[in-house]
């Protein structure tokens, strides 16, 4: 399975290369944008992307970011729920 994080394209870096800085959850990275590029690249500039193995894969608008975002949060809180319970119940045992 393929997961695809929410990133805002904040600056073109190397218009030649189809490179942009795009930020992820408050990270700066490097990214190609060579699957969303159009004729205009600065265009790009404050748009959301689907950023995945370091390409923009797709773009996606701010709501739809900020859900992705979200969901990915309560993963990541889930996930912590269950490794404390198995704690939990290792220590019980």
């Amino acid at each position: 399975m393929c997961l695809g994080i929410p990133g805002r394209i904040v600056a073109i870096t190397h218009a030649d290369r189809l490179m942009a800085m795009a930020e992820v959850s408050g990270v700066r990275r490097e990214v190609n944008v060579a699957p969303v590029a159009g004729n205009d690249l600065e265009a790009l500039v404050g748009q959301w992307a689907l950023i995945h193995v370091g390409f923009a894969m797709a773009l996606i608008d701010e709501e739809e970011a900020a859900k992705t975002l979200q969901a990915l949060q309560d993963l990541g809180e889930a996930q912590e729920t269950l490794e404390q319970m198995a704690s939990s119940a290792e220590a019980l045992a």
